[in-house]
């Protein structure tokens, strides 16, 4: 049994962006930890793959395949789990797309498709879960925004302001919660060795000119000298689900290596 953290044991965890990355670690490590979790993502083929794997491993984990941005869905896949698996003691929502370029040639199509994954599913997720939440008194939602929320990005401005925007929606939601015994926290990473990470890389040095950081593109290198594992940011998902963080709401974790200079 895993003895870093307690309080997840069993408890039913919904976990959006699950197929892959940083969403794939999260729903392993809650899993690892005992959580009977819902996997939801867009891939259903990757997803129940991904089910299929670790349920043969002796892990409690369902594939609920469903599009974060449409909010019939997200309802339709929260109330699916509530009666498939259990009441939803911790939401973590992972799901994002990246779409990078300057502000003056982002398309229309572009900035929107942007928001509706990485604010619009929060947003989505996060009202359907708290409504069943609200009625038990207690819950746990985690949302994984980015350091890029609080330090600007060249050529990252919809990512940016969508996972900013994701941000503060969350803490606004802990302060409403809060009287409720429901907590929401923030998980912010840097740089991360994932599909979308190494999709930004033009050649083999990518991940060392990352680490090394850009004085044209006014960004920090990676203090901590070393990309984040999927696995990193998993920990600090766990940590703040688990009754170790009892005490911990509207808070903002950055997983970045010192990226931000901040935190």
């Amino acid at each position: 049994m895993d003895t870093r953290t307690t309080g997840i044991s069993a408890k039913v965890a919904l976990v959006t962006g699950a197929a892959q990355g940083i969403g794939e670690a999260v729903v392993r490590e809650l899993a690892a930890a005992g959580a009977r979790v819902a996997a939801v993502d867009i891939d259903a083929d990757k997803l129940r793959a991904l089910a299929c794997e670790l349920t043969r491993a002796g892990l409690c984990v369902a594939a609920y395949p469903a599009d974060v941005r449409d909010r019939a869905a997200a309802d339709a896949t929260v109330n699916a789990v509530e009666c498939g698996v259990g009441p939803i003691a911790i939401l973590v929502n992972v799901a994002g797309i990246l779409r990078t370029g300057p502000i003056v040639d982002i398309t229309d199509e572009e900035w929107a498709a942007v928001f509706a994954v990485n604010t619009n599913g929060v947003f989505h997720f996060c009202r359907a879960a708290a409504r069943r939440m609200l009625a038990r008194g207690e819950g746990a939602i985690i949302t994984v925004a980015s350091n890029a929320t609080g330090v600007p990005r060249m050529h990252m401005a919809a990512y940016s302001a969508s996972k900013a925007a994701t941000a503060m929606f969350t803490k606004c939601l802990g302060l409403e919660l809060a009287g409720r015994g429901i907590r929401c926290n923030v998980v912010s990473p840097g740089s991360t060795d994932t599909a979308m990470q190494r999709a930004m890389w033009t050649d083999d040095s990518g991940a060392q000119s990352v680490i090394d950081g850009s004085l044209a593109g006014y960004r920090t290198g990676i203090p901590l000298r070393r990309l984040a594992s999927p696995a990193n940011v998993a920990d600090a998902v766990a940590f703040l689900a688990s009754d170790q963080a009892a005490h911990i709401t509207m808070h903002d974790l950055f997983v970045d290596g010192g990226a931000a200079l901040c935190g």
